[in-house]
């Protein structure tokens, strides 16, 4: 039972993280590091398949390895938050903008703070 929930969470995460590849407002890599560890627990051929991806497998494994986050990625990150807090200001405005900005603070000071 726990080993079809694993596989279930692994699936969705990978679905979302599909979907945040086009949609900018939506991570990509997060959603594929936990489906990673959903399918390490589940389906280790899907975790390899993750891990040798051309394109995503690099961040996951530096990630799994050395748990480092790319100068690249982090700015990457960090612009992307900037930019729905700037979105949230222009259309929700005052006092809504404060929700994003704090969870840009706190989020965007531990991606800063990880390993290159």
């Amino acid at each position: 039972m726990r080993r079809h929930l694993y596989l279930a969470g692994g699936v969705i995460s990978v679905a979302l993280g599909a979907v945040g590849a086009f949609l900018p407002i939506l991570p990509t890599v997060p959603f594929l590091l936990l489906a990673t560890f959903c399918f390490a627990r589940s389906n280790p051929a899907w975790e390899q398949r993750l891990l040798n991806h051309p394109r995503y497998g690099p961040p996951l494994r530096q990630w799994r390895d050395r748990r480092a986050i790319s100068r690249k990625a982090k700015t990457g990150a960090l612009i992307a938050m900037g930019a729905g807090v700037v979105l949230t200001g222009v259309t929700a405005g005052w006092p809504w903008v404060l929700i994003p900005a704090v969870v840009m603070g706190v989020t965007g000071t531990w991606i800063w703070t990880r390993a290159e």
